[in-house]
């Protein structure tokens, strides 16, 4: 443990919803929903599915939360938050039903806490499995525990996968773009039975399977506009490499244009959400494709023995809901084909926490986080650090595809052990 602090209570019970605050989820998500012409079409499930059951959605926006709780109507859930939405408001966050979790960290106590609510509590379990807000409207990484996860529930599995949430809030731009007809399907994906049944890989196949969607490609397919002046602002914390010269970390984006500092080549993203260069080809229209080329270009480095990224970082941690501690002194982040390795200093006191790459599948980065900066937000089971680059240029982007390209690596050259806590969510 780095500092001598109060650690938050992972080991509590979760408590069903209080009834005054289900009532209060229903008022502000229902105008939500109608605000965006939101529809919910359903397949094999009926309209007022009795819990308990297992739900598990796709996560691009805060939308997500109002979406889920409009679809499940009238019944109670509970769900697994991370510990930064506990902050000052840990007291709250228990009476709405909500499992606080260290994203990514391998804590028994949430798997016990989502059987409490299934067994005990008799309520629908909401998972959000990609444990962040999806970087390019994509499918994100999920844990192989969550197989496991399904078979020890015993309940059925039903999927929320949500589209146009991505549009209309991008995690690398949040807010509001106005986007209307966004459109979710809920589906049974496994009866009890079928969860006892099916193999652990069975089992994740079939959630792999559902959990595929592009909300740009959706947004083509249904003519879907976005107007707003600035709606490429941002864009350049995701797509950080040039196509056009492969240089990295020079990338900028303002208004509706996304351009290269190194070569000048320019991209506009039209209203339908396509990039198009103004000069010359136009190497990716689709922003999951230049996405996905950064990924492969990762993995070469992965593949290769080359991939290093290390640098100055400011360093906060959360071990508890009362808030941050921000650390005086800089700290050393160092990523690797070893993993991930942070070294500094708390009060005299010089410390170092690591995270083996072959025990990591993926991490999380968020952007402009605090308004503090972009930064790599990692757990233990005791604390979570946000790590935030001091060198500009440093793409938290990369860092995580990194992360998952160095896992999958290693996945096939060795055993490693991946209890099913290793499931991580985000609220």
């Amino acid at each position: 443990m780095v500092g001598d602090f109060e650690r938050f209570d992972m080991s509590r019970r979760p408590k069903s919803q209080w009834l005054w605050l289900t009532v209060v989820t229903w008022i502000l998500s229902f105008p939500k929903k109608l605000r965006h012409l939101a529809k919910i079409k359903r397949f094999n499930v009926p309209k007022r599915m009795k819990p308990p059951y297992f739900l598990l959605c796709n996560h691009n926006s805060f939308m997500d939360f109002k979406i889920m709780s409009a679809a499940i109507f009238p019944y109670k859930a509970n769900y697994v938050v991370a510990i930064d939405g506990f902050i000052h408001f840990e007291r709250l966050m228990r009476a709405l039903g909500c499992i606080c979790h260290r994203k990514f960290s391998k804590n028994v106590s949430m798997v016990r806490n989502m059987l409490h609510v299934v067994r005990h509590n008799g309520n629908i379990m909401v998972l959000f499995p990609e444990a962040r807000y999806s970087l390019s409207g994509t499918q994100a990484s999920m844990p192989e525990s969550l197989g496991k996860m399904v078979r020890i529930m015993n309940v059925p599995v039903v999927t929320l996968i949500m589209h146009g949430h991505h549009i209309n809030s991008p995690s690398w731009n949040i807010g509001n773009r106005g986007v209307m007809h966004v459109e979710s399907e809920m589906s049974l994906l496994l009866t009890k039975e079928e969860t006892q049944e099916l193999s652990i890989d069975e089992i994740n196949a079939r959630v792999a399977e559902a959990f595929q969607y592009d909300d740009y490609a959706w947004q083509k397919e249904k003519n879907i506009r976005c107007r707003k002046k600035r709606r490429a602002e941002g864009l350049h914390r995701v797509l950080y490499q040039c196509p056009a010269c492969n240089t990295e970390n020079k990338m900028t984006s303002e208004k509706s244009i996304l351009s290269c500092g190194s070569c000048g080549k320019e991209w506009e993203m039209t209203e339908l959400g396509e990039l198009r260069a103004l000069t010359g080809e136009t190497e990716f229209s689709h922003i999951p494709s230049w996405y996905e080329w950064e990924r492969a270009n990762v993995r070469r480095e992965v593949e290769d023995g080359v991939y290093s990224i290390e640098g100055s970082v400011r360093v906060a941690s959360l071990p508890n809901s009362k808030g941050f501690v921000r650390f005086s002194e800089p700290g050393r982040f160092v990523h690797n084909m070893s993993g991930i390795t942070l070294n500094g200093v708390y009060e005299g006191e010089p410390f170092e926490v690591s995270w083996p790459a072959a025990t990591l599948n993926t991490c999380h980065v968020e952007f402009k986080y605090k308004k503090w900066g972009d930064c790599v937000e990692l757990s233990t089971n005791d604390d979570t650090f946000y790590l935030f680059p001091e060198r500009p240029g440093f793409a938290v982007t990369k860092v995580a595809l990194a992360t998952e390209e160095l896992y999958r690596y290693y996945e096939g050259s060795q055993e490693v052990g991946e209890p099913v806590s290793q499931l991580s969510v985000e609220g």
